[in-house]
């Protein structure tokens, strides 16, 4: 059978680092407050004129680069993302003529703080039918425009950031050792639209608003919904958690990530943490911190990785993927 495999990564931060410190300084809040709700210690903020595309680029020229190929090998290139540079055309299409291309093809996911996942599970079906052979999938924001600068609750929950993987359709032999995507499953629920949102859009307001969130449900909801998820990932590709090497979850919140470690059982040793580095930076956290474990050799050929997210929507999703 044919599997999607991870054959690079890639990823890049803006060159301000915003910390704690001097964000108390704009709004009423400490280092030792963020620090004890979150595990945030700092975040990158994007400069003046520079856009999401342009975080996408840069993270998806480093993730061709790690696999040995060039923008001419790419025929497939799907960008999660919450703040496209603009209201259309696709960001994707954006990033396309940054990286040189005038072929393949190129579109936005929007599933907010699960958009790499959904970004990810499109990517690995549309490789499977033949109609593409090399996709780069990235996860992009700058938060930092929709974020309302004197509500504490959320201005230092966020950062910018982007990160990218190259996938290529491989022959497999379709089983649970096969390296690459084994499974993967995405969930919504509209119903919880009013805990996560932005209050504004082109089609009602014609602004783009501010980022809101009811941060106690939030939280409530993300445990029980990632634990079952993973859950569920790990039966359909016939493994338990004692298989997983590591988990790539989504970087939001640091009780978030050792609440869903117990409900499966796993040490936090082996959850991949960057959270108190770049913050929750939504579509571009899984793929930064997978970016970053690969970086630093913690992740080896063979190991299982469990990636998770949930965002607002609610979105959710996980993947169960053989390095």
């Amino acid at each position: 059978m044919i599997r999607s495999r991870i054959i690079g990564t890639g990823s890049y931060l803006p060159e301000r680092v915003l910390a704690n410190t001097e964000l108390a300084i704009q709004v009423e809040t400490s280092d030792e407050w963020i620090v004890e709700r979150t595990g945030i210690r700092q975040r990158h903020i994007s400069a003046p004129g520079e856009f999401t595309s342009d975080l996408g680029t840069a993270a998806a020229r480093k993730a061709i680069a790690h696999a040995g190929l060039t923008p001419d090998d790419i025929d497939l290139i799907i960008l999660a993302t919450a703040t496209p540079d603009q209201t259309f055309p696709a960001c994707a299409t954006v990033i396309q003529h940054k990286l040189g291309m005038k072929h393949g093809v190129a579109f936005d996911v929007a599933a907010v703080c699960s958009g790499f996942l959904y970004a990810l599970t499109v990517a690995d079906a549309l490789l499977k039918t033949g109609a593409h052979r090399t996709a780069v999938v990235i996860g992009a924001e700058t938060f930092s425009h929709i974020l309302d600068w004197e509500d504490r609750t959320t201005c230092v929950l966020f950062g910018d950031g982007a990160g990218a993987v190259v996938l290529r359709a491989e022959e497999a032999a379709g089983t649970s050792a096969d390296r690459g995507i084994l499974a993967a499953r995405l969930h919504s629920d509209g119903r919880y639209n009013d805990l996560l949102y932005v209050d504004g859009g082109p089609g009602s307001t014609g602004t783009t608003g501010k980022l809101r969130m009811k941060g106690k449900e939030v939280f409530r909801h993300a445990v029980t919904n990632l634990a079952s998820v993973m859950g569920e990932v790990l039966e359909a590709a016939n493994l338990t958690p004692a298989d997983v090497a590591w988990v790539i979850p989504h970087q939001a919140n640091l009780r978030i990530l050792e609440a869903t470690a117990r409900k499966l059982d796993l040490p936090i040793e082996r959850v991949v943490v960057t959270v108190d580095r770049h913050a929750n930076t939504s579509a571009a956290s899984v793929p930064l911190a997978l970016d970053t474990a690969v970086s630093d050799g913690r992740i080896k050929p063979g190991d299982l990785l469990l990636l998770e997210a949930m965002g607002g929507g609610f979105t959710w999703g996980a993947a169960a993927v053989r390095w």
